[in-house]
């Protein structure tokens, strides 16, 4: 599972020191329960140690249930695709399903590159859009250590954006 950031602040701190906007408090909990609507239930989490990435987890966790084990990474802080894919690459290979927090551009270039390539495409190609709090939900077979490009399936992906756009069934 990857997740990007909710909406941030721009007050004047360091960047690493942003904190969630009002519409991110909004969002965060609405992608934890669709999370856990759909099933999706992490063992572990990464987070990136990032303000904002944590109160992300901070308002995505109660939504969830349960209890993952969950580390702050400050590797995972404005961290490439390759430096994402380190981390999850050393995920214990007992963890069935794992979550990464994170930033763009890393998180959406992480899930684009790991997507199977369909007919023509090249692995990465077109992409997904991530906006803030999107969610991806990747699938693969094989052990976390050999993870490489073009391997995993995408099962869902939602934004908060999305999740106001989609008609309620009453």
């Amino acid at each position: 599972m990857l997740l990007r950031h909710a909406k941030s602040d721009w007050p004047d701190v360091p960047d690493r020191d942003r904190p969630l906007a009002k519409r991110g408090q909004r969002d965060a909990p609405v992608i934890g329960r669709w999370l856990h609507d759909h099933g999706y239930q992490p063992e572990i989490v990464i987070c990136s140690a990032a303000l904002r990435t944590r109160q992300t987890w901070d308002l995505v966790a109660p939504e969830l249930g349960g209890s993952p084990s969950v580390t702050f990474e400050p590797r995972a802080y404005a961290a490439s695709a390759i430096t994402l894919l380190y981390l999850v690459r050393e995920l214990p290979a007992a963890c069935r399903a794992a979550l990464l927090i994170g930033h763009n551009p890393g998180v959406s270039e992480l899930a684009s590159n790991l997507l199977e390539a369909a007919g023509d495409e090249t692995p990465g190609s077109p992409g997904l859009r991530f906006p803030t709090a999107a969610a991806a939900i990747l699938e693969f077979d094989g052990d976390w250590a050999a993870l490489s490009l073009a391997q995993a399936r995408l099962l869902a992906y939602t934004s908060p954006g999305d999740l106001r756009r989609a008609p309620r069934l009453e």
